[in-house]
C-alpha cells in the first residue's frame, strides 16, 4: 500500500487555493488548507466594498476541491524540525510538505497618527470598517486617499463616482507603474470624476490627525476620513519561524519556489521571494505561482527534479469607477509600455478578470493540473545571471532538511 503524503497549504487566497486544488492530482496526497476565515475573499474587489458592495466573499465550496480539509485558524509558528504548524487556537497540524502562501496585507504606515486615524483597506475587515465610517459620514465630508498605486487610484475613483469629495495624495507620482502616456489618460479620468490629485515629493504625508493630513511642504488638508493604501507588507510568520526572508519578510526561495532553508517548504504568491527577485504582488502572478508551487511538491513526491518558474505579465487593469477602466499593457517582464486599452472594452476586460479568477480556481478544483498560463518571462534568466555576477557569493549553499 502506497504511503500517504500530508501537504499543508498556509493561506486560502488566490495562490493558496490554486496550489491546494492542484495537489489533488494524486490520490496518495492529503491536502489541508489553513486560513483565518471560513470564506474566500475576492481581494481585487475590496475597493468596491468602500462604495457599498458587499459580495466580495465566496463560499470555499465554489472554488476548493471537495477532498481538501479546511482548517479555519491562524498559523502561529512553523516548526521545521518537527514538520508541524502550531495554530493560534491551539494544537498542531503536521506535514510532509508545506506550501507557504500567506499573502500580503496593509503596510505599517510609520507616519505619526496614521495608525490611529487612517483606514487601511487591504483586508476584508479593514474595507468593511471603512465602509461603516463612510456610511456614517456626511456626503460632503472631505476624503483623502493616501497612496497612488492601483488600489489608491481605484478607491479614489470609486468614492468620487459615488459623489464623495476626494483628494488623492500620491507622495511622488500618480501610478508609479504606469507609462507616462497612460498616466495622463488616467489623470484625466480622475479629474472628470472630480478627484483632486496631488503629486510630487512635497506631497509625502508626514502626519495624520483625526481631521487633517499634513504634507511634506507643511500644507494641512482637511480630511474627515483618511484612507491609507500606501504599500503592502507580508506576515512575519516565516521570520518568526526562523526561516530566511527578504527585507519585506517574504520567504526566500530558489527558482523552483523551494525555501533556501528547507526542501519541504515551498512558497507561492505575494509572500514568495524567488532568488530574492520577487514578482510584483498581484493576482496575476498568484495563480501561476500557486500552480508552480504545487508542481514542485508533486515532483519531489515523485522523485523528479522540479522546474524553475517561468511567469510573465500582460500589464495592469485599473478600475476608474464602475463605468470606466484602463488596461495598461506591458512586456512579459512587467515593464509598462505606451499602449493601453480604454473605454467599454477595458471595462469588459476588468469585469471578466473578476469572474475569470474564480473560474480558474473552480476549474482547477474540478480538473486538477489543467491550469496553464500563457505569459512567460524570457528576461528573468538574464536578470538572475546579472545578479549572480554582482554577488557571486550570495546563497551558494542550499541547506536542505529533507529528513
Amino acid at each position: 500500500m502506497a504511503q500517504n503524503t500530508e501537504v499543508v497549504v498556509l493561506g486560502g487566497g488566490y495562490a493558496g487555493v490554486m496550489a491546494a486544488n492542484r495537489l489533488t492530482q494524486r490520490d496518495d496526497v492529503s491536502v489541508t488548507l489553513i486560513n483565518p476565515r471560513p470564506v474566500f475573499v475576492h481581494r481585487i474587489r475590496l475597493h468596491q466594498v468602500v462604495g457599498g458592495s458587499h459580495d466580495m466573499v465566496v463560499d470555499y465550496r465554489e472554488v476548493l476541491a471537495k477532498s481538501i480539509r479546511l482548517v479555519v485558524d491562524t498559523a502561529a509558528r512553523i516548526d521545521t524540525a518537527e514538520h508541524g504548524v502550531a495554530l493560534a487556537a491551539g494544537g498542531t497540524v503536521g506535514y510532509d510538505y508545506l506550501i507557504y502562501a500567506v499573502g500580503s496585507g496593509s503596510a505599517d504606515p510609520r507616519v505619526p497618527g496614521a495608525a490611529e486615524f487612517a483606514y487601511p483597506i487591504a483586508a476584508l475587515e479593514e474595507a468593511q470598517r471603512l465602509w461603516s465610517v463612510l456610511d456614517a459620514a456626511p456626503p460632503t465630508a472631505a476624503v483623502t486617499v493616501v497612496g497612488a498605486g492601483a488600489l489608491g487610484i481605484e478607491t479614489a475613483a470609486e468614492l468620487a463616482e459615488a459623489g464623495r469629495t476626494v483628494t488623492l495624495v500620491c507622495g511622488e507620482v500618480l501610478g508609479p507603474y504606469l507609462h507616462p502616456r497612460v498616466r495622463r489618460s488616467i489623470a484625466k479620468r480622475l479629474a472628470k470624476l472630480g478627484v483632486t490629485v496631488l503629486e510630487g515629493p512635497e506631497t509625502k504625508v508626514t502626519a495624520v490627525t483625526r481631521d487633517t493630513v499634513r504634507l511634506g511642504d507643511d500644507r494641512e488638508l482637511p480630511s474627515a476620513v483618511t484612507v491609507w493604501t500606501a504599500g503592502f507588507r507580508v506576515p512575519d510568520l516565516a521570520a518568526r519561524s526562523g526561516l530566511s526572508t527578504d527585507a519585506l519578510g517574504r520567504l526566500l526561495t530558489d527558482e523552483t519556489l523551494t525555501s533556501v532553508d528547507d526542501v519541504r517548504i515551498v512558497a507561492a504568491g505575494d509572500s514568495a521571494a524567488p532568488s530574492d527577485l520577487p514578482l510584483r504582488m498581484s493576482c496575476q502572478a498568484a495563480g501561476p505561482l500557486g500552480a508552480h508551487a504545487a508542481d514542485t511538491v508533486l515532483n519531489r513526491i515523485a522523485g523528479a527534479q522540479p522546474a524553475s518558474i517561468d511567469v510573465g505579465f500582460f500589464g495592469l487593469c485599473v478600475s476608474l469607477g464602475r463605468r470606466a477602466a484602463t488596461v495598461q499593457l506591458a512586456s512579459k517582464d512587467d515593464t509598462a509600455n505606451r499602449f493601453s486599452i480604454r473605454g467599454r472594452v477595458a471595462v469588459k476586460i476588468k469585469e471578466s478578470s473578476y469572474k475569470g479568477l474564480l473560474k480558474h480556481l473552480a476549474d482547477e478544483a474540478r480538473k486538477p493540473g489543467s491550469h496553464t498560463w500563457p505569459f512567460k518571462d524570457a528576461k528573468r534568466r538574464q536578470l538572475l545571471e546579472a545578479k549572480r555576477d554582482k554577488a557571486p557569493a550570495i546563497r551558494t549553499a542550499h541547506r536542505l532538511t529533507d529528513s
